[in-house]
């Protein structure tokens, strides 16, 4: 074994292996600017790649679609060099520099100038991608609010090079075993969306059609809402909510911030703009039991209860029960499910359409909703039902993806170990 003469992370590599930079191997290739009056065609002769083409489905390895190509003839008028095919493509600034994909092109193409382009010499580019794909660009590129990745920096990157043998040999196998893998993680990610479907309908239909399979049904007054239990009512959302509107005069309370997945959270802890009191003074208290409705996105249920007092945005609507015997929990959850996120949608008024724009959905309008109204013993014994099921969803949830993290930290150690000669050529042939 050699000693590595300049890496962080490897010590020792195989006598016959070299250690070279990227310069030494291939060329480096800068990427065009193109013009926005020049995207949009498809089927012309060379795929005008840009950074998002590389997260697009079925392009994990290979490049497999391009949303804009253009001609020989706008490629020289752009004066976009032509890529050669099984060269390796990546971002080369900004953020997605820093989520480290690399890409192979199955043809000819032009790149964007947010990215750059390795074109193999003298390894071959199977090898090439497993290898760049275990560097880290983050320990590369220049810091800043904006990385980058300067032509410099790129050609002066380590590249171990074995035998050419032993190249399509580590390549082979890794393609074999990540396939494995990857297989065994999507399997798993499946399992995550059927158990998320699986949760929501069971919420869906607690909360519109109770937990009794037996309860005669009649047609509700609201199109949207079909069928529910004969013995519920529907009253309109100014009976069971009112709005709270108290404002602090110092500031000094805590400023809770929604969350999509996580409820509201203190400001401070999940941004990266760090309000004082004199910044909130004015804005809405909250206390404990009381609901809180980001207008803007409330037809993407992003709703939740006060669990302590506080602070939230003047911008976001609280709401207060009638009565407290309702069951704010079971409204919480019938809020958030995609029927209601609908109702929402449409009830929102603004400028824009869909989840675009800023769309808002306003107090009189929430209010002169009308929603499905159980008893209130009822309501609290549904909301109780969903707490104990989505209790054991979230935690087969959790061991699926622990299990997932733990099949991704062993792909990725699988790929470091080949690439630097730590397991035996002899268990990478078939």
């Amino acid at each position: 074994m050699s000693a590595l003469p300049y890496s962080s992370k490897l010590k020792y590599f195989p006598d016959r292996w070299e250690l070279r930079r990227l310069k030494h191997v291939g060329t480096v290739m800068s990427g065009t600017g193109f013009p926005h009056e020049y995207q949009g065609t498809e089927n012309e002769e060379f795929p005008f790649l840009k950074v998002s083409d590389m997260s697009a489905p079925g392009s994990e390895k290979w490049i497999s679609h391009a949303v804009n190509s253009v001609s020989m003839a706008t490629a020289k008028e752009l004066g976009a060099s032509i890529v050669p095919e099984h060269s390796i493509v990546y971002a080369k600034i900004g953020a997605a520099l820093l989520l480290n994909k690399r890409r192979l092109v199955g043809r000819p193409s032009c790149i964007d100038n947010n990215m750059s382009a390795f074109v193999p010499s003298s390894v071959t580019p199977e090898w090439a991608l497993w290898w760049m794909s275990t560097l880290d660009f983050g320990e590369y590129v220049n810091p800043g609010t904006i990385p980058s990745f300067t032509e410099g920096q790129q050609k002066d990157l380590p590249f171990l090079v074995p035998p050419l043998e032993i190249q399509r040999l580590i390549a082979n196998y890794l393609d074999r075993e990540t396939a494995r893998i990857d297989g065994l993680i999507a399997e798993k990610e499946r399992m995550l969306a059927l158990l998320e479907e699986k949760r929501a309908a069971l919420i869906s239909r607690a909360v519109t059609r109770g937990l009794d399979p037996n309860a005669p049904l009649k047609l509700s007054g609201q199109e949207w809402l079909g069928e529910t239990p004969a013995h519920w009512e529907e009253p309109r959302a100014k009976g069971l909510f009112h709005e709270i509107d108290r404002r602090t005069e110092t500031g000094e309370e805590t400023l809770l911030s929604l969350r999509m997945g996580k409820g509201l959270v203190p400001h401070n802890d999940v941004s990266e703009k760090l309000l004082e009191a004199n910044d909130v003074t004015g804005f809405k208290k909250i206390e404990p039991g009381q609901m809180v409705i980001n207008r803007m996105r409330a037809a993407s249920g992003l709703i939740a209860v006060a669990t302590e007092p506080g602070l939230v945005s003047p911008d976001y609507a609280v709401f207060d029960v009638v009565d407290q015997e309702l069951s704010i929990e079971y409204f919480l959850e019938l809020f958030k499910t995609s029927l209601l996120q609908a109702v929402f949608r449409s009830s929102s008024k603004g400028l824009g359409t869909g989840e675009q724009g800023f769309l808002r959905l306003y107090t009189d309008a929430f209010l002169s909703l009308h929603f499905p109204y159980p008893p209130i013993g009822e309501q609290r014994a549904i909301a109780s039902f969903i707490k104990q099921q989505c209790s054991e969803m979230l935690h087969m949830e959790s061991l699926l993806r622990r299990s997932i993290d733990l099949a991704k930290e062993r792909r990725a150690a699988l790929i470091t170990a080949a690439v630097t000669g730590q397991i035996p050529l002899e268990a990478m042939r078939e």
